[in-house]
């Protein structure tokens, strides 16, 4: 090969490196499907073991096979708990990185973020994050690019909006409303508590906010709340301190005889009065869809990032007897599920 000739092969392999990377992935992953290769994924979570398994594993597991794939067969799925814990969570990214699985899962934006900084090579699903783009994660919902994509809900801010609407209506004589969330869970603080406090604003609301940072923190939380006397308190969504202690939460708020609005159906089956939003049983399930084109050559920042179309509201109306709450027919029609 001449001189000329070797030069503008070196130049194409530089201005397609993407394209080349693409095609071996493909006539990889071909080749591993046809000589029986074993996948490996990997799941990181900043939740607890003990959780009910029909929360991730189970709908996970069952959209896989849904897929035609076979859990435990031709496809291993190792779980990490970080129980909590910010730094195990770092620690379990990096040692599944390590292990080169072929993919992982992160529910939410600590486990994202924590998967993120371990790799920019093997392909990330998040599994329900609440603004991949304010959070720095991805720079478009379409075109994620990187080694990012899977399944974005409704961000801090307008959920929480939905939910004080609700609440008005289920309580309308609520003026003041008590907020606990973690601010660790999105980048952008300051922007979310904006948010709440406008969409607040425009229902003739004020609301407290409450940092609850670490478990610890809960009890000192709810301290301040018996003081303020809110009318109702909202819970804000987040899988690393909050979710993980909703019993606590619960009974405090039941203790203290405060209407309490929740992000997810689990805290209403641990018998708080309402939720309002995704299912999460349902976004485990939909990231198997994402774990099936990865492992047969798609390339994750190809993928366009999905969100949930349909939220749903709980009621439990034993907790609203206890309470003297009687929630207006119009709100029972609406409801997804009311627990007797």
């Amino acid at each position: 090969m001449r001189g000329r000739e070797v030069l503008a092969l070196f130049i194409g392999l530089l201005l397609c490196p993407p394209m080349l990377h693409a095609q071996q992935r493909s006539g990889n992953i071909e080749t591993s499907f046809s000589q029986g290769k074993v996948f490996w994924v990997g799941v990181l979570t900043p939740q607890s073991a003990s959780e009910p398994s029909t929360l991730q594993r189970e709908p996970l597991e069952r959209g896989l096979r849904d897929l035609g794939w076979q859990p435990g067969s031709n496809i291993m799925i190792e779980y990490r708990y970080a129980e909590g814990d910010a730094k195990r969570l770092e620690q379990d990214a990096s040692d599944l990185v390590a292990r080169n699985v072929d993919a992982l899962i992160t529910p939410g934006s600590a486990a994202t973020r924590a998967a993120q900084l371990a790799t920019k090579r093997i392909p990330i699903v998040m599994a329900a994050v609440p603004d991949p783009i304010r959070e720095g994660f991805v720079e478009s919902l379409n075109r994620p690019g990187g080694n990012l994509t899977g399944i974005a809900f409704l961000s801090h801010g307008p959920l929480e909006g939905k939910q004080l609407e609700l609440m008005k209506d289920s309580l309308p004589q609520t003026r003041n409303v008590a907020l606990i969330w973690n601010p660790e869970t999105v980048r952008v603080a300051s922007t979310t508590q904006a948010s709440v406090n406008e969409a607040a604003q425009a229902l003739g609301l004020r609301v407290q906010s409450y940092d609850v940072r670490d478990p610890a923190a809960i009890a000192s939380a709810f301290t301040a709340i018996a003081e303020a006397r809110p009318d109702a308190l909202l819970v804000s969504a987040d899988p690393q301190v909050l979710e993980p202690n909703r019993e606590r939460i619960v009974a405090n708020s039941r203790a203290q005889r405060i209407p309490a609005m929740y992000p997810w159906r689990l805290y209403v089956q641990a018998g708080g009065l309402m939720s309002f939003g995704a299912s999460i049983p349902g976004w485990h399930y939909r990231s198997a869809s994402y774990i099936d084109r990865i492992l047969r050559g798609a390339l994750p920042g190809d993928l366009p990032i999905e969100q949930p179309t349909t939220y749903e509201l709980v009621l439990n109306i034993r907790t609203a007897r206890e309470l003297g709450i009687s929630f207006p027919p119009s709100l029972l029609l609406r409801a997804e599920e009311v627990i007797e």
